[in-house]
């Protein structure tokens, strides 16, 4: 029994020392390769892009990134992205929604238990102030199908909702993460085709507007069908709205991936979003001017153009 009772010690001390060291700073290797080439978009001046935010969840640097510190307390935003172009208005992802009381519901108990969320505005309610119809957009384009991006989505009745086939096949799979999607029932789901050829590193991708301006990649690793967006400005301004490959911005400076627990938690393959943070750290740093939007950095959101109310 003493020897059983030791070597359970033992096993749990080790593991113990695993878990810590697994959120030690760990920077991921950048290896060389060739230059990217940005296609020359064209993109109407109408164009714009703002951020619209519905909330806000408390949380700390440890749990974004291996190297953040557990006193560094973070603030992850929560919201959407509007896109307006000639060709019609786009949402990326729908934010938090009316209900999100009860959507909260729907996630695992640890992250009910660990994480805080405050509500603020929801996406339809800021458009509508803001002078936008939510009937009259033109879709919701899902970067992936976790709750607090969908969460919006049930206040948006009818509109179309755009995302990658693995994606809708994920929401249909049963997985728990994406609860909530089946929870909101039948959407007017359209699945996205991405034929229009390689796109700066990203082997094939799908133009939105057939003018360069709005350009999605497949990005699988954190759910199945995980997407980014390249947005272009006709001032020049680049985004890469960049869904929950990392959720803060150092998992792409760095690069560093989430920690293992997190990981563990969240990421349906860990090995291609590693391989994607390293894609995004080399593509930042070769294209001056790209602004990498992680859906849930605070600091990275308030950096952006606001949706304001029409007075």
């Amino acid at each position: 029994m003493k020897r059983w009772l030791i070597g359970s010690l033992i096993l749990l001390a080790a593991a113990a020392t695993a878990l810590a060291w697994s959120f030690s700073g760990a920077v991921l290797p950048v290896p060389a390769g060739a230059a990217f080439t940005l296609p020359t978009p064209r993109p109407p001046p109408e164009l714009q892009l703002y951020a619209i935010a519905s909330g806000s969840m408390a949380s700390r640097a440890a749990l974004a990134y291996r190297g953040g510190s557990f006193s560094d307390h973070r603030v992850f935003a929560m919201g959407s992205i509007l896109v307006r172009h000639p060709q019609g208005d786009l949402l990326f992802d729908a934010g938090f929604g009316r209900s999100v009381a009860a959507h909260v519901r729907t996630t695992p108990r640890l992250m009910q238990w660990t994480s805080q969320y405050r509500a603020a505005t929801p996406v339809a309610d800021r458009l509508r102030a803001a002078g936008i119809a939510p009937e009259h957009l033109r879709g919701v384009v899902l970067t992936h199908a976790h709750w607090d991006h969908v969460s919006g989505l049930e206040d948006l009745p009818g509109i179309p909702v755009w995302l990658h086939a693995a994606e809708l096949a994920f929401i249909r799979s049963g997985d728990p993460s994406t609860e909530l999607a089946r929870q909101l029932g039948a959407r007017d789901y359209r699945t996205l085709e991405f034929s229009d050829g390689a796109y700066l590193g990203f082997a094939s991708s799908h133009d939105l507007f057939g003018d360069g301006s709005v350009v999605l990649v497949e990005a699988p690793g954190h759910t199945p069908g995980s997407i980014i967006a390249f947005v272009h400005l006709a001032d020049g301004a680049r985004y890469a709205l960049i869904g929950d490959l990392a959720w803060q911005i150092e998992g792409v400076e760095l690069p560093a991936e989430r920690p293992w627990l997190p990981r563990r938690l969240v990421d349906h393959d860990a090995a291609a979003v590693r391989d994607l943070l390293v894609h995004l750290h080399r593509l930042q740093r070769e294209l001056p001017g790209l602004v990498v939007v992680p859906a849930h950095d605070q600091r990275v959101w308030d950096r952006l153009p606001q949706l304001t109310p029409t007075p």
